[in-house]
């Protein structure tokens, strides 16, 4: 069986955060930066990105990951339902764009956007009760760029 290690140490990283929802993006990015810390991961192979909002974090991480000088691209963004369908239209084509840039560049791409109906739902998933969602996309592209080296 082959498996993608966590170890940090070696990988070069980026990381997309949306700037919309900031309350709650800068704690998964502290989260994810933690996390790429604890996994031995150097500070210049860490690049951050900030972006205005979820729907600008796919054609960033595409230039990103076409540019070859990182082995996973970890997208983070939150996403809060309002009154209107807005919300399921960026949440569905930031997904989309997402998976699509994976695909294409053959990078792993990492969807670490916070889809939520709440603030409160928000907050639990940035690390108050559920773990955070930053911490954990991190863990998912180091695990997967470890995983591709190896294949």
């Amino acid at each position: 069986m082959i498996e993608g290690q966590l170890k940090a140490d070696g990988a070069r990283v980026a990381i997309v955060v949306s700037r919309f929802n900031e309350f709650i993006t800068e704690r998964l990015l502290v989260a994810a930066i933690n996390t790429w810390k604890r996994l031995g991961g150097f500070p210049e192979d860490l690049t951050v990105v900030q972006v205005p909002g979820a729907l600008e974090l796919a054609v960033t991480a595409k230039k990103m990951a076409e540019s070859g000088r990182y082995e996973a691209v970890i997208c983070l963004g939150c996403i809060l339902r309002g009154q209107t369908q807005h919300f399921d239209h960026v949440a569905e084509q930031t997904a989309k764009g997402i998976r699509e840039v994976a695909t294409i560049t053959g990078i792993p791409c990492i969807f670490g956007v916070i889809t939520a109906d709440t603030l409160e739902q928000a907050i639990h998933r940035a690390g108050a009760k559920l773990g955070n969602a930053g911490g954990q996309a991190l863990l998912t592209g180091v695990e997967m760029a470890n995983l591709l080296r190896e294949l």
